[in-house]
């Protein structure tokens, strides 16, 4: 249902999203996900003591008739992982309206799809698709200027973001030299590392810089993101869909 669906709820969630974002009067990135939880009426509260990264609960206060939406934040010390759950949790609330906008009854949807539609409501919440569409094809998609902008944004979810707008892509996640992630917006399957792929991944990965090269169809861009302990690049191919692709 979901793969069949994708672009109906996809509207749908940018639609809401729109909403909430013109309601906390957020006009431009970046995306404070605590202000559109606020506009919301919804409370964000730290619990250092639950095991998951957010939990979105109603507190009956005790002078209170009805229950207080609550999202209950772990610490972390990452702004951008305080933000994309919180953002998720601002999914769980408002799902029944995205359902709704749908002709769905929230009453009769799966957990396994609600989780589904937190999580593409959070990434589209936090960099909202016609943004992301103008500013992309400003900066010719330069991950670190876009992340400059979408601050509240992780790399990666930026990088995964991408693959919903055009043109054809594969974005690719490197860690400590490896392949942890492959995805493309392409017809078929997701093609193999090409050697110009292999050999920018390596230049930005051995020098720290970023490494860009264009070779007949393929024009890849590779970026590293690289911490104390940990070495990430991210890998994004742009595909001319001519005759020669195959």
């Amino acid at each position: 249902m979901w793969d069949d669906t994708f672009q109906q709820y996809a509207a749908a969630i940018d639609q809401l999203a729109a909403e909430l974002l013109q309601s906390a009067a957020i006009r431009r990135p970046p995306v404070d996900a605590f202000a559109v939880a606020q506009a919301l009426g919804v409370t964000v509260a730290i619990d250092a003591n639950q095991c998951v990264r957010a939990r979105y609960v109603r507190l009956q206060g005790h002078r209170q008739q009805s229950a207080r939406p609550t999202i209950l934040l772990r610490p972390d010390p990452r702004a951008e992982r305080r933000q994309w759950a919180v953002a998720h949790e601002i999914g769980e609330h408002v799902a029944h309206r995205v359902f709704r906008l749908l002709g769905v009854d929230p009453e009769e949807t799966s957990p396994r799809l609600r989780e589904q539609v937190s999580c593409q409501f959070a990434g589209r919440l936090l960099v909202p698709d016609k943004w992301l569409r103008r500013d992309g094809a400003v900066c010719r998609w330069n991950l670190l200027r876009l992340k400059s902008r979408y601050c509240t944004a992780s790399h990666e979810l930026i990088a995964r973001r991408m693959l919903e707008c055009s043109p054809p892509v594969i974005i690719t996640v490197f860690d400590h030299g490896q392949v942890s992630w492959r995805r493309a917006n392409l017809p078929g399957r997701v093609p193999q590392l090409s050697p110009l792929e292999a050999q920018v991944w390596r230049r930005a990965h051995n020098s720290n810089r970023p490494a860009r090269k264009s070779k007949d169809h393929l024009h890849v861009q590779c970026w590293p993101v690289h911490e104390d302990g940990w070495r990430r690049e991210i890998l994004r191919t742009e595909v001319d869909m001519d005759d020669s692709w195959q």
